[in-house]
């Protein structure tokens, strides 16, 4: 399965999620900086994993620009995953869902529920046992 995951990350936190959860899926995933997405990377792929730190309650503004620029029905035909970082508060975002929103009134499949890992302060680390939940999550993807 041709898998693309998109990611942002400001302290490196989602990043080393996005990158432990493409060596998961193997030599046919991509995994790519937001910043460094374009459209052809879209080609041929059937599972596209997003994930995003949480920034004022919602993805970020490079995420939510990434989602907004495409067409409706653009990624009709693809799966889709979403995953968000977060400090575990009483009160936080919920970026993850609003991705899996996003991607599905594009078209897209949702194929699970939106996830999120912890982060143990606002720059990180990851909390413990966080990248292993990340493995965990990508085999069940492949599961599907």
């Amino acid at each position: 399965m041709k898998s693309l995951i998109i990611y942002d990350s400001f302290f490196g936190n989602t990043k080393l999620l996005a990158e432990t959860i493409g060596k998961e899926f193997g030599n046919d995933t991509k995994v790519l900086h937001v910043s460094d997405f374009k459209q052809e990377d879209l080609k041929g792929i059937s599972l596209l994993i997003v994930g995003s730190p949480i920034l004022g309650w919602r993805p970020s503004e490079k995420t939510t620009a990434f989602l907004m620029s495409f067409g409706k029905d653009q990624l009709k035909g693809i799966r889709v995953a979403t995953f968000d970082t977060r400090v575990k508060l009483f009160f936080h975002g919920d970026a993850t869902k609003k991705m899996s929103e996003m991607l599905s009134n594009l078209g897209a499949e949702v194929i699970v529920e939106p996830n999120w890992f912890i982060v143990t302060g606002k720059e990180g680390p990851l909390a413990e046992g966080e990248l292993e939940r990340a493995k965990e999550w990508a085999n069940q993807i492949k599961d599907l």
